[in-house]
């Protein structure tokens, strides 16, 4: 699997590689970082035999999918998601920031996180999204803006305070490595602790110690996945008290040891 350009960089992905399947990633431009984290396009041809298991740890934000046919809404799921490729196809999803499930569904975030693997119905210019997606990939991406930036950038006005705020703290909690402590991502926030888990679980779904997990989670598992080796200096960095912690947590959320996430990762550079 290839990434088409600088794109933006997803740690969600737990085991790219695959020849057979190519992702683009992407912006949509002005007007939208408070409501879109980025697009991403997703194109696959693997052999009838040869059907291929794709892991996501997601990010603790809402996707809208469209695939040929329709479009829904997914929210977040603190456990590794398993994903089967097969045949040839292609999929366009949006990653929004946390600020937008409560503007795209009535459903309370809650129920969205863990909701049914086929999501919820949403309405999205799906027929245009078919019509770009027969182009050519860079003519394609071209076209997806334009549609994505009309039917999302009206939605993106509507992101009111709480929305900014909820926003800044996942962004804190996802990029400052010193924040290991629900307390720490309040502190930093300038709120209370009950206000901070009030907000996050009334928007995102999850705990504010999901939204710290969440990043230790997929940094070690990018990590492990390139090859790294030094397992309790890993597990330290990521602010876990000891390797037997960060390996019980690491293999109650993504069903799998470390060392089985650095092996498959030696096994694809095999294969490439």
């Amino acid at each position: 699997m290839t990434d088409a350009g600088a794109a933006p960089r997803s740690h969600g992905h737990l085991n790219p590689g695959h020849d057979a399947v190519r992702f683009d990633r992407f912006d949509i431009g002005a007007g939208t970082g408070e409501l879109v984290r980025h697009v991403w396009v997703v194109r696959w041809s693997i052999p009838p035999e040869a059907a291929l298991t794709q892991r996501v740890l997601t990010y603790p934000a809402v996707n809208v999918v469209v695939m040929p046919g329709g479009a829904r809404l997914h929210g977040p799921d603190p456990r590794v998601q398993s994903r089967v490729l097969e045949g040839s196809s292609w999929a366009v999803g949006v990653l929004f920031r946390p600020a937008a499930a409560a503007l795209l569904s009535q459903t309370p975030a809650r129920v969205l996180v863990r909701g049914s693997a086929s999501g919820e119905p949403i309405d999205a210019p799906v027929a245009a999204i078919e019509e770009a997606m027969a182009l050519e990939p860079d003519r394609a991406r071209m076209r997806l803006v334009g549609l994505l930036r009309a039917w999302l950038v009206p939605l993106a006005a509507r992101v009111d305070e709480r929305g900014l705020l909820v926003n800044r703290l996942c962004r804190l909690a996802e990029e400052d490595e010193s924040i290991v402590r629900t307390a720490q991502l309040a502190e930093r926030a300038g709120i209370g602790v009950r206000t901070l888990e009030r907000l996050v679980r009334e928007r995102v779904g999850v705990t504010p110690k999901w939204l710290i997990e969440c990043r230790r989670l997929q940094r070690a598992a990018t990590a492990l996945f390139a090859g790294r080796d030094e397992l309790s200096d890993l597990a330290a960095e990521l602010g876990y008290a000891d390797y037997a912690h960060f390996s019980r947590r690491y293999a109650a959320v993504l069903d799998e040891t470390p060392a089985q996430t650095r092996r498959a990762g030696e096994l694809a550079r095999v294969r490439g």
